[in-house]
Formats: C-alpha cells, sequence, structure tokens
C-alpha cells in the first residue's frame, strides 16, 4: 500500500506542493484467459484527475542483463522489458487481434507525461494466456493432472513438433513473477524436474523457445498435504456387541482416489488377521458388527493414493467398550535396549470402579509372576530379559479382575563397543590432515550420534564419525576414544580403545650453496638441501622464487611474507638433495627453494630458506641500463631501469628480489614503459637486486642496487669559504 502525502512550502516566491506518484492501473477486456485468433483489449489508466498521459507497455521476463527491475503489490522484485511495439499502445489501450500463442505473457504499463518527463508508477502485472489447437508444441506435465500436493515430484517436458529449439519452462505467480526452471528446478534437456512441491509453486506453467514461440499455457495447483480425518459411529462408548463403523477421510480434490488402512494402537490393522473386523478400503470403512472388550484402544487412519504417495495419519479416536477393564502395558524406553540400561513396565487399568488394584507381569507364555508391582523396574537388563511382557490386575479384596494386556516387547541385545581408527596411523607432522573414524557394528540402530574424547578429558573435542584435523599441531597429540549414543533415542555403546595420535613439528629444509652466490658465467655450482630432523630417506624437490601468476604456490618466507615458488622442470635431478649447475649460465639466474618429502602419504618437510644465485657473464644478450649510472642511491631519489636488447628476444623485463618480498617485475613496484621500468621515489625497501628477463627465460647480467636513508648535509664557514659534507 502507499500512503498519499501533500507536502506545501511556502517561500518568499510563492506556494509549491510535492505529491505521491501517481499509480498506473492495467486492466484486460474481456479476459484474460483467450483462444488463439480472440481480440484482446489491454488498458492503462492513471488514478489521478490529470490528462496528457502518454503510456509505454512492458512485458514481465525473467532476469538478464538489461532488464528492468520493480516491486509488486507482494513486495517482490519483478523484471520487465519494453515491449518492441509499445509506442502503438501510447493512447493507453494496447490490443490483440488476432492474439497468438506468442502473446502469452505478464503485461506491465506506466504513464509519462511533461519535459522533462514524470511518471506514474508501474502498474499492476496483468497477465494474458493464450491457448490454440494446433500448437506447435506441448508441455508435457507427469503426473498427467493440474492439481498436486505439497511434496509431490513433477517432472514438465516440452515436445516439440516444429524446428525451434532452445525450448525452456518458464512460470508465473503472483509473488515472483515469471521466472525460468533453472530458478526453481532442476534443467535436463528441455524437461524442468522438481523433486518437491510445495503450495508456493501454484502458478502457470508454459514452454518457450528462443525464438519466442509458446506452448499452451497450463495452471497448476499445489495444495497443502491432507491429513486423514476418522469419525465413529454411534459413539466412541458403547456397550459390548454393539455395531461400530469407523470412516476414514482424506479432504482434498475430489476425484483423486484414496485406498486406506487402519491402525489399532498404533499396530495395523490387517484382513488376513481374524479380528472380528469388515474391511472396506476403498470406502474408508472399518465395521465392528459385534464389538468386545478386546476392541477398546486408540483407532487411526490413513490414505494412500494409486502413485503409493501417503496422507498424513488421522488423529486418534478412543473406542471403548464397557465391561471387564483391559490393562495397557507400557514401556520405557518403547524401543530396543543395550544389557546393562534401565527399562521400567508400567500397567495401567482405566477403571473407576475399582479403588486399588493388585498387579501381576507375566513374560512369554509363563503363567508364572515375574512381577506384583505396577511399575516393574529392571534395573540392568540383561539379554536373557528379552521377550513379550503382558500385564493383569485383580480387585485388592474382591473378585473382579481385569483382561489380559496386550503384550509389550523388550529387545535387549548385547552393549556394542566401537573400533575407532586413525589415518594415516602414523607420527604425523604438524599442518598434516588426519582423519580418526568410529565405527559401530550394531543393526538394531539405525542412526548414532557419536562424540569423541581426548585424553581423560569428559568433554567431547567432536561430535562426528569422522572427526578431520585439517591442520593438526602439536597440542592435538594424544590418545583419542569414541563412543555412540543412539540418535532420538536413549541407548549408547561402550567406549572404544584408544588409538595414539602423535604429532611433531614438521621439520625444516636448510638450502645452502657450495661456493659463493655470485658466479660467472660457466662456474659450476652446487645447491644442496637438508632436513634438520634426524630421520632419512627424504627425496627433494627442487623450485625458483617468481613473480605471482596463476598456478604457482604462495609461501611464506623467514619474515612472515609470502612469496611464490613454481616447481623446476628439471626437479627429479636433484631428489637425491644435491642440484648442481654445471657450467652454470645467465637463464640460471635466480633465487631457489627445496623441500623434503617422504612415506606413504606422503609427508612433506617446511619450504627451505630462499637461496639465491647471481650469474654473470661477458656478451649477455640484454644489458640493465640504470638511470642515474650508479648502484648506490638516496630515498626519494628517481631511478629508471631499461633493458638494452643485443638478441633478436621480445617481451624484457626488469625484474627485483629482495628478502623481504621475493621476485617481483617491476609492475607490482614501478611503472613499465616499453622495455624501461620507472622509479619516482625510491626507498630502503627498493634495496636488492635488479636483472632483465625475456618472455623466453634469457637473463641480464644482474645488478646489486642499495637505497640508503637521505643524507646529512653540514656546513662550515672556514675563512669565509663554504664547505659542505656530504
Amino acid at each position: 500500500f502507499y500512503f498519499f502525502i501533500i507536502i506545501i512550502c511556502l517561500t518568499r516566491f510563492g506556494i509549491f506542493s510535492v505529491t505521491e506518484r501517481p499509480q498506473a492501473v492495467l486492466s484486460v477486456s474481456p479476459q484474460n484467459w483467450l483462444t488463439e485468433g480472440d481480440s484482446v483489449t489491454l488498458s492503462c489508466e492513471v488514478t489521478d484527475s490529470s490528462t496528457d498521459w502518454t503510456f509505454s507497455w512492458y512485458t514481465v521476463v525473467p532476469y538478464r542483463d538489461g532488464v528492468t527491475a520493480v516491486i509488486n503489490s507482494h513486495g517482490h522484485i519483478m523484471y520487465v522489458e519494453l515491449l518492441l511495439d509499445s509506442s502503438r499502445g501510447s493512447g493507453g489501450s494496447y490490443t490483440l487481434s488476432p492474439s497468438a500463442l506468442h502473446h502469452t505473457g505478464v503485461y506491465v504499463c506506466r504513464g509519462e507525461r511533461g519535459k522533462p518527463a514524470i511518471y506514474t508508477k508501474y502498474s499492476n502485472p496483468q497477465p494474458l494466456w493464450i491457448s490454440g489447437e494446433s500448437s506447435p508444441f506441448s508441455m508435457i506435465n507427469n503426473p498427467r493432472r493440474t492439481h498436486h500436493f505439497t511434496r509431490d515430484s513433477l517432472s514438465l517436458s516440452c515436445e516439440d513438433q516444429s524446428n525451434s529449439t532452445g525450448w525452456t519452462v518458464r512460470r508465473y505467480t503472483d509473488s515472483e513473477g515469471v521466472l525460468d526452471c533453472s530458478h526453481w528446478g532442476s534443467v535436463t534437456g528441455s524437461t524442468c524436474n522438481i523433486s518437491s512441491l510445495s503450495t508456493s509453486y501454484t502458478g502457470v506453467y508454459w514452454c518457450v523457445s528462443e525464438s519466442g514461440e509458446n506452448s499452451n499455457p497450463v495452471v497448476i495447483k499445489v495444495h497443502g498435504s491432507p491429513k486423514a480425518v476418522l469419525s465413529i459411529r454411534p459413539d466412541s462408548h458403547v456397550l459390548i456387541e454393539e455395531r461400530v463403523v469407523l470412516k476414514c477421510e482424506v479432504q482434498g480434490r475430489r476425484g483423486v482416489q484414496w485406498i486406506y488402512s487402519w491402525y489399532k494402537n498404533n499396530n495395523r490393522l490387517s484382513e488376513e488377521e481374524d479380528g472380528g473386523y469388515t474391511f472396506r478400503p476403498i470406502m474408508g470403512l472399518l465395521i465392528i458388527p459385534f464389538v468386545s472388550e478386546s476392541d477398546s484402544g486408540d483407532y487411526t487412519c490413513r490414505g494412500q493414493r494409486r502413485d503409493s504417495w501417503k496422507s498424513g495419519i488421522s488423529d486418534a479416536v478412543t473406542l471403548t467398550v464397557l465391561g471387564r477393564p483391559k490393562p495397557v502395558a507400557s514401556i520405557n524406553p518403547d524401543k530396543p535396549v543395550f544389557s546393562g540400561d534401565t527399562v521400567t513396565l508400567r500397567c495401567e487399568i482405566q477403571d473407576e470402579s475399582v479403588s486399588r488394584w493388585q498387579y501381576s507381569w507375566y513374560k512369554d507364555a509363563s503363567l508364572s509372576p515375574v512381577s506384583s508391582v505396577q511399575m516393574y523396574r529392571i534395573s540392568s537388563v540383561e539379554v536373557t530379559h528379552t521377550g513379550n511382557y503382558t500385564c493383569k490386575g485383580k480387585e485388592s479384596g474382591g473378585s473382579r479382575s481385569s483382561h489380559l494386556s496386550d503384550a509389550v516387547t523388550l529387545t535387549v541385545s548385547a552393549r556394542p563397543k566401537p573400533v575407532a581408527s586413525i589415518n594415516p596411523d602414523k607420527q604425523v607432522f604438524s599442518g598434516d590432515t588426519v582423519t580418526l573414524r568410529c565405527e559401530i557394528q550394531d543393526e538394531s540402530v539405525s542412526r548414532w550420534q557419536y562424540s569423541w574424547y581426548k585424553d581423560a578429558s569428559l568433554s567431547p573435542v567432536s561430535s562426528v564419525q569422522m572427526y578431520t584435523i585439517s591442520s593438526v599441531e602439536v597440542t592435538h597429540t594424544g590418545n583419542y576414544t569414541c563412543k555412540g549414543r543412539e540418535s532420538g533415542g536413549s541407548r549408547s555403546s561402550h567406549l572404544s580403545d584408544a588409538v595414539t595420535l602423535t604429532v611433531s613439528e614438521r621439520p625444516q629444509a636448510v638450502l645452502s650453496v657450495s661456493s659463493q652466490n655470485w658466479l660467472t658465467e660457466g662456474d659450476s655450482v652446487t645447491l644442496s638441501c637438508e632436513v634438520t630432523d634426524s630421520s632419512t630417506d627424504w627425496t627433494f624437490s627442487w623450485y625458483t622464487v617468481v613473480p605471482y601468476r596463476d598456478g604457482v604456490t604462495a609461501i611464506k618466507n623467514i619474515r612472515g611474507f609470502i612469496m611464490y615458488v613454481e616447481l623446476l622442470s628439471d626437479s627429479s635431478r636433484g631428489s637425491g638433495g644435491s642440484y648442481t649447475l654445471s657450467p652454470s649460465a645467465l637463464h640460471h639466474t635466480g633465487v631457489y627453494v627445496c623441500r623434503g618429502e617422504k612415506g606413504e602419504p606422503v609427508s612433506h618437510t617446511l619450504y627451505s630458506n630462499p637461496q639465491s644465485l647471481w650469474i654473470t657473464g661477458e656478451s649477455p644478450p640484454v644489458s640493465l641500463i640504470i638511470s642515474p649510472s650508479r648502484t648506490q642511491h638516496f630515498t626519494r631519489d628517481s631511478l629508471s631501469l631499461s633493458c638494452e636488447d643485443q638478441s633478436n628476444s621480445t617481451g624484457w623485463t626488469v625484474r627485483r628480489y629482495t628478502d623481504s618480498e621475493g621476485v617481483l617485475d617491476c609492475s607490482q613496484w614501478g611503472s613499465v614503459t616499453g622495455s624501461t621500468c620507472n622509479i619516482s621515489f625510491l626507498s630502503t625497501s627498493y634495496t636488492g637486486v635488479y636483472w632483465c628477463e625475456s618472455e623466453s627465460g634469457e637473463n641480464s647480467n644482474p645488478v646489486n642496487i642499495t637505497v640508503q636513508g637521505e643524507s646529512l648535509c653540514s656546513v662550515f664557514i672556514v675563512n669565509r669559504k663554504v664547505k659542505s659534507l656530504i
């Protein structure tokens, strides 16, 4: 709804007013459901009394780029698109004569006037549904009906008799507007599948092709899940041998064929049982021609369709047959238990004419009572307690006695003991992933809730069967046990035997160079990788530090900064721990890192310290030209670095290495013009090694550039001459 607001302002120049934006109202004549060939007119009017409005016409569409979002009366966003022939309805009437299948859709209008233009609000949406006798294709719904219940599944398929392509199922609802199947179902080809309907799916459905052709629209209604309603005649309290009729009905759409089933005290009644019942499952009738005291109980029913869909169970109707009372035996918990659990059986007799009862409990077919109390409690049950229990009452000090109760079943099984396992089942390093699994072999429990305990703690560290520690730490070291508890029940397992998790700090790979890291082209050099712990059988992988790009690996250096590394193509030749370059070449210039691994599954060391190698040659393919031409600079100086090429290589770029930031291209710390890198203001963090590198991997000689803090100038006056010391 909208509030109508008038604001009147008085100024020294006069009075002006601000009113609420008028509303466009869209109507249809004669109706919105039409047969192909009919004529129909959409009329757009403005709620205020002004004139000279011209109108634009839109159709509601699924979201895509370029469409306009509007809010409908339900507060939901819809998307609209201007009609190509909108101008022919500028006078307020938009007529389709004759109408065609492709006119199916939902329309919206808006008025405008004046210069600059003043617009109304968008109108209410007005659907038009056009159907034809010979549609080029059809929408097939399966099941083939238009009324469904919540939780039903539904399949909608576009069957094509034309050459159109790209069919999709589309839906319109008042609350959400027009949406394609991909927003509310799953699409397979030209079929839309809905796994579980809800009432919000009620709407109009149709198929539409990429070229704009439409199928006949279909109204599909989704009703709430029906619940069976049970009635009884003549009354719920009857005398022995009266005739009782129970009738079951499912409220819902007529025409659905229901078959009814009946339950007494939550146990299904079967025609095969000789209980004196007459069943009329299609009519929904259960007839007891001559009731007896044993017919007393709680009756419920439910309906089932031919497609196996079941209604909700009815509320219970209690039938009371007056006469000798029948006890009701109950057991708590009312499901299978484990040895050692506590079980309570209770005998309840509803008869106000007896002030006090004496009770007897019987097990299986025994005639000797196992207990003589109303509430029979077994504190620690054993498997031998399994059986069917009945109870009976006798009037204290009198002669009356009750019937024997229906049996309740006590099922006792041995309490299971979980088996805990750990993977990997050996020593792990910090940062590894470890999975602990708790396995309970007991088919009587459909679902377990799990708890994991560490060492002697009584507080669980996890409540899942498969406890995964994604990045273990040394503090995770300990003995782990698990236990299960029945979901929604009272049973629990024993505690498992412990499994031990041992976590060690991940060993450090240490990288060293055989001689020095500044070399002349042709020299030999060996990089050696060692592991700090005492274990053996390590194999090694070799990496080079590179600027960031997709696919490289991020690691932290000793200063806590992130560097990026890439596996060397010939890494395997250094698997023994030594990586030798003989002879070294200019393209070997770079920063190297190593890492050790062993075992199955593989355990890795930490990445080593970075080790730089700087190779210089007499005739490099490119030279790094520094301007100003010196290697020592001060902060806030500017600096230009250019790659001068003596080869045919292309794509030269200036690259830098610093201990804190690793290897970076000029674009990350300067500005690039061709093969020149410009730095406007140097800082001490720019101290590092610089070189040129081509797209093919060729390098210039590296240059060590140092940036110092600003110089301090002292001025002395001696014999009236000024001397400056820098």
